[in-house]
């Protein structure tokens, strides 16, 4: 059950005055997580960054081999203020990536240790601007992607879930979550099934996908139009990135609020929990490598694609 720990994320973040550090005063109750905050400023104002990490009983911070998952919790920013009052849709993912570590720490202290380490990141700004976007306005943030991806993007990290409320557009009519195909430096690659497997495992329905374009994987801040920026941490790393949607049916603004739906976020920290317990046992693939490398011996590299211009 992830909705405990989702009502309690979702409460603590919903306030003028949070900060990094609240977060994590959150894990001071979990002496094996490792979690620590920083802020950084930009020419947008503030925000701090928040790093939580599980460590795995054979995982590499205990000098163990089994593979480290990264959850990112994407976002512009939690809050619009002073022009919009309370916790925006964009937050979601921030709830999200919070809540999957709360869960997996709570886990961990009731014995039931993973065997990978999971390092999850987001960031914490209550007042982030605001821009305009087709069809409907998005959050901005305060600081610039390559600062994001700075800072949110684990080197370590041998496969990432990025999660990011993804309602601001006319490509995913569903309410709840979807999964983008697996996206490995430059390239667009089958969506994987194992991911599927789990998402109907865990949601009880039939797996949701959505389409993803070139546009979509390259670096922001190149003229192009991006579906979102949840595929902007893909262009940061030569890891496999799969995208975590938080949707909805109809189109939502970014910086509305009064547009999270506490359910479908729980939904979608059940499925990251559950990928993390399979991926650092072997259980879940990203990617089939025989078929990327095959890829790679016909096509060439495509990581170009992740350079910016």
């Amino acid at each position: 059950m992830s909705l405990q720990q989702t009502l309690q994320v979702f409460e603590l973040i919903d306030n003028a005055y949070v900060k990094g550090q609240d977060v994590v005063d959150l894990f001071a109750d979990y002496p094996q997580v490792l979690a620590s905050t920083l802020r950084v400023s930009g020419d947008k104002g503030t925000t701090d960054f928040v790093r939580i990490e599980i460590p795995g009983s054979a995982g590499k911070l205990s000098g163990g081999n089994a593979p480290t998952l990264g959850i990112i919790g994407r976002l512009g920013g939690i809050g619009a203020r002073p022009t919009r009052i309370g916790l925006v849709s964009d937050g979601d993912g921030a709830i999200a990536a919070i809540a999957s570590a709360l869960k997996l720490a709570e886990m961990q202290r009731k014995g039931d240790v993973l065997a990978g380490d999971v390092v999850v990141t987001t960031h914490i700004c209550p007042n982030a601007p605001t821009r305009p976007h087709d069809p409907v306005d998005f959050m901005d943030s305060p600081i610039d992607d390559v600062t994001m991806n700075d800072n949110e993007v684990v080197p370590q990290a041998d496969a990432i879930l990025s999660i990011d409320t993804t309602k601001g557009n006319r490509i995913i009519n569903h309410k709840g979550y979807a999964l983008s195909p697996t996206v490995k430096q430059g390239y667009i690659l089958r969506v994987s099934e194992d991911l599927l497997r789990i998402m109907e495992m865990t949601s009880g329905r039939p797996a949701v996908t959505f389409p993803i374009t070139t546009q979509d994987i390259t670096p922001y801040g190149n003229g192009v139009h991006h579906l979102n920026s949840i595929l902007q941490p893909s262009t940061a790393t030569a890891a496999p990135v799969v995208g975590v949607a938080i949707c909805t049916e109809s189109v939502v603004p970014g910086c509305g609020t009064g547009a999270s739906h506490e359910v479908d976020i729980a939904l979608a920290v059940k499925f990251a929990v559950e990928v993390a317990k399979e991926f650092g046992r072997g259980t879940c693939s990203f990617f089939d490598a025989a078929d990327y490398d095959r890829l790679l011996a016909l096509y060439g590299s495509l990581s170009h694609l992740q350079q910016r211009k």
